[in-house]
């Protein structure tokens, strides 16, 4: 019997929240020199929706533009994420590498991310997850860009028999349930109350994974 947990990485792994609205900035200031927005960044309409898909992100921010401008910043967008990952500026979740190192020896580790490859190779190397994480899939992966079915991939080519999705948004639940997982929501920054109520078990902290698989085996 093989048995997996399966990790979202932004708002779960990676303290995403600490480079995102600077490279917004970045990102916005590269329309404005190139007469491709005119007003401000739009910082406060971002904060409402952290968290969502980035093609929701873009159809938000700039809805009345064409796709080749929202194609563009979202190319700056990412440019200026994995130069901040490279520059230190962003952070995992405390307790993430110790959970790590007490999870692999039980558990093979996966990683299922609504974020595009550069920008998940960018925290892997950065942090080298790779000393725990068997591989990481990027919703790029399915043509559908739904959760449920990357999990459902991963799963299949994987293998497992037994798995967990830990993960802060009800993609992540929904995800485990479609594939008979049991789900953990992680209560940190992107984490919204009336879908944490969908995960089967809610944790404040990394760490607390530990405490909950021992649970289960008693």
């Amino acid at each position: 019997m093989k048995k997996a947990i399966i990790f979202d990485m932004d708002g779960t792994l990676f303290q995403t929240h600490k480079i995102l609205e600077n490279s917004l900035e970045e990102t916005f200031t590269y329309l404005r020199d190139h007469d491709l927005w005119e007003k401000e960044t739009p910082i406060q309409k971002y904060r409402e929706i952290m968290g969502v898909p980035l093609p929701v992100v873009w159809e938000t921010l700039l809805p009345k533009y064409s796709d080749e401008v929202r194609e563009e910043a979202n190319r700056i967008f990412h440019i200026q994420l994995i130069q901040s990952i490279l520059n230190g500026q962003g952070e995992l979740y405390p307790h993430a590498e110790e959970t790590f190192n007490q999870l692999v020896k039980e558990f093979e580790i996966y990683i299922a991310s609504n974020g595009q490859k550069e920008y998940l190779k960018a925290i892997v190397d950065y942090y080298k997850l790779d000393r725990w994480v068997r591989k990481v899939y990027s919703i790029e992966e399915i043509c559908s860009r739904n959760k449920s079915e990357l999990v459902s991939f991963i799963k299949e080519k994987n293998g497992i028999s037994e798995g967990i999705v830990v993960g802060d948004r009800l993609s992540d639940f929904m995800a485990a349930k479609h594939n008979q997982f049991l789900s953990i929501g992680c209560d940190f920054d992107f984490a919204v109350e009336d879908e944490l109520i969908h995960a089967d078990i809610v944790i404040k902290d990394l760490s607390e994974l530990i405490n909950c698989i021992l649970d289960m085996k008693r």
